[in-house]
């Protein structure tokens, strides 16, 4: 079975960087995000043994959710330097094991992965690896995407398909950007319709599917409720637009070169001694021994 890997890059090093106790280099730098994001992309290829792997990155620039919204996100702390100096290292690690970064100034991760995920229609299988619940959008069983989320720091690690989906989030999910229209994301820093909560969105959206059809059937739904929806329309489309993955960011995918990957090249090895991670070079020499020979083995069956 032909499988694709997606790895947030993000929200994989966000996770690291507070699961894994501080480390540095004999520079003095911080590299303990890139440790923990090493230690599960080495156990991501053993578990899932993918046929290709990419990653995505926000950028720095604000993105078009940013101008629509001005207060988007803008509660969450600025990201600590500890952790921002960690992601060119993290960077090079990709470009050592010919991994393929993606990413695109005005598009967060999430509309890359989003991008990536409705162009690969070729795949049997695509798992996305990634801590971000608003990725849970992005699951469909016909098409074979489906999370791996780290539960607690990076361990515990759980598949997410429609089925598990429906029992975290209550909705399904192509229901999600819906859900979150109405009841906000206190995370991203917008409230949802006033007076909404979530026991009446789900019964909303059981009965209406769709944020659209809510609003085409407001003669049908009870006056309170409707004087809710009816006051706030303008402000739930914006939330509904904040809150759906774009699939369609303007990027150049090249799914031939995802399937280049090679974790135990000399460039990997020489950047692990200026890491300083001495049990992860002997880690990822036998693991790339095992996959050699795993590769080898199938060729002739």
């Amino acid at each position: 079975m032909a499988k694709l890997v997606i790895i947030d890059g993000n929200a994989i090093l966000h996770r690291a960087f507070h699961a894994i106790p501080p480390l540095t280099t004999k520079y003095g730098r911080p590299i303990n995000a890139v440790y923990g994001l090493v230690s599960m992309f080495l156990r991501v290829v053993q578990d899932l043994k993918p046929d290709a792997i990419t990653v995505a990155f926000d950028e720095k620039e604000p993105t078009f959710r940013h101008k629509a919204l001005e207060t988007y996100q803008a509660q969450r702390p600025k990201m600590a330097d500890e952790l921002s100096s960690q992601f060119d290292e993290a960077k090079d690690f990709f470009k050592a094991v010919k991994v393929s970064v993606y990413s695109k100034p005005g598009f967060e991760a999430d509309d890359v992965i989003g991008t990536i995920t409705f162009q690969a229609t070729s795949w049997e299988e695509v798992v996305i690896i990634t801590g971000d619940r608003d990725i849970l959008q992005l699951v469909d069983d016909k098409k074979g995407i489906r999370l791996y989320m780290p539960m607690v720091g990076l361990s515990n690690a759980k598949f997410f398909g429609e089925k598990e989906t429906v029992e975290r989030m209550r909705v399904n999910p192509k229901q999600i950007p819906d859900y979150k229209a109405l009841v906000g994301d206190a995370s991203d820093n917008y409230p949802g319709v006033a007076g909404i909560g979530p026991v009446t969105a789900e019964k909303l959206l059981k009965s209406y599917k769709t944020l659209d059809e809510i609003y085409a059937h407001l003669s049908d739904i009870e006056p309170n409720v409707r004087q809710k929806l009816e006051s706030q329309k303008s402000d739930a489309e914006l939330y509904h637009k904040l809150a759906t993955i774009v699939r369609n960011v303007p990027i150049k995918i090249d799914f031939p070169q995802m399937k280049k990957w090679k974790i135990d090249s000399p460039d990997v090895l020489n950047l692990f001694r200026k890491f300083g991670f001495k049990t992860l070079s002997e880690r990822i020499t036998k693991v790339g021994k095992k996959i050699d020979e795993e590769k080898q083995i199938s060729l002739f069956k």
